[in-house]
């Protein structure tokens, strides 16, 4: 089945100070009809929350995906997971929600904070049935999404940031959901990270709790394609560059010989840019038609470099500047759902060992690398050889 939009997802998680692991897990599948999202909070902290919000999650989410029925499955966890003696309940909390290729969402809540649904900027509202199981309240909702909605799961850690320290409540859920309604980003990734990046300021660096939030959004599938390098066979430019050039969506060359190449095939003038605006970065260029034309090995290692600190540091996005690192990382981070890789299999003899296979090179290895932390973004990824 074919869908008309693109499911964005982005999910982090802060530990409780002083522990070494989270007492949060969370679980994403995605089939060809469906995705799943599961978010177990497991009592207490360190490691038997972690054990139990694993347990919950990888239960439910697998017998969600082989097609068991919603009560039996919460059935089985409402029965499998004991009673806390002291507190009265149970060792771990959830929220699911299921998406199907239509936009029609199921969104199932046992004890964790109410699911935060934003459209058009707005919370929107959502009617809840209650069942029963084992003795407990569980909280089912229907809705039909749209491109553009938000949907963000989170565990109490989120809603107690600052409690006792900057705020004496809490951020409670109604401050939550302004702020939600106040962030207009294009991407879960970035709306996620500046949720919990905020979590972590009212917790003054040092949360009280587990905390994580698992966010969705709808978006318009946006295609973004990068020609990395010439083909082995010269012969083979033209059909290169041809098949590149016909794609739809943001187009990105990288080396200074794929960019004679599309220059020649095209008959379009290269414009080379001779501004330094960062002097540890090759400068840029223009091609017409392309939207950026960057410098190839150097600047592709610079980004991977900076993807990875992107992939573990909770901050701000550093692509806010001019200079080619930062622009080809904002195309690839913010202004993309699905990344093409065009590579020639052409070998540059500075970049490579000539003792070593070709599927050693630098380049190689490189995009291999980028390919796989923008796939930790959630971003498609895809690679083809251009001969």
């Amino acid at each position: 089945m074919t869908q008309s939009f693109f499911l964005d997802i982005a999910t982090h998680s802060l530990n409780k100070y002083g522990e070494e692991l989270c007492g949060d897990h969370v679980e994403i599948i995605k089939t060809d009809d469906h995705v799943i999202a599961v978010l177990a909070d497991g009592l207490g902290s360190g490691v038997k929350a972690n054990i139990l919000a694993t347990l919950t999650s990888k239960i439910m989410s697998t017998m969600l995906q082989k097609g068991a029925d919603l009560i039996d499955t919460i059935d089985t966890i409402t029965h499998t997971l004991p009673v806390c003696s002291v507190r009265k309940i149970g060792y771990s909390t959830f929220s699911i929600i299921e998406i199907d290729t239509k936009g029609h969402a199921r969104i199932i809540e046992f004890d964790n904070p109410p699911v935060f649904v934003v459209r058009n900027q707005k919370i929107l509202p959502l009617e809840k049935e209650k069942i029963r199981s084992a003795d407990k309240d569980v909280w089912i909702t229907s809705v039909k999404l749209e491109v553009g909605d938000e949907i963000t799961l989170c565990s109490d850690g989120v809603v107690h940031a600052g409690v006792g320290n900057m705020l004496n409540h809490g951020w409670e859920w109604h401050h939550v959901a302004e702020f939600l309604q106040s962030q207009n980003l294009k991407s879960a990734e970035k709306l996620n990270r500046r949720l919990i990046e905020t979590c972590q300021k009212l917790y003054d660096e040092k949360p009280g709790d587990d905390t994580t939030a698992v966010t969705i959004k709808l978006r318009e599938p946006e295609w973004v394609h990068v020609f990395t390098g010439p083909p082995e066979i010269r012969a083979k430019d033209f059909q290169a560059v041809d098949q590149f050039i016909k794609q739809t969506g943001k187009k990105v060359v990288c080396g200074g010989t794929a960019a004679n190449i599309v220059s020649r095939e095209l008959g379009r003038e290269i414009k080379t840019s001779m501004d330094y605006i960062d002097p540890f970065v090759p400068p840029t260029a223009e091609i017409k038609g392309i939207d950026l034309v960057t410098e190839g090995v150097l600047t592709l290692k610079m980004a991977l470099t900076k993807l990875k600190h992107f992939n573990t540091i909770y901050e701000e996005p550093f692509f806010n500047k001019e200079d080619g690192v930062s622009k080809l990382l904002k195309i690839l981070i913010d202004d993309s759902t699905h990344i093409q890789f065009w590579m020639g299999r052409a070998i540059n003899p500075a970049h490579q060992n000539p003792d070593f296979p070709k599927d050693l090179s630098i380049k190689s290895r490189v995009i291999q690398e980028t390919m796989d932390e923008l796939k930790k973004l959630g971003k498609d990824v895809r690679l083809s050889y251009t001969d």
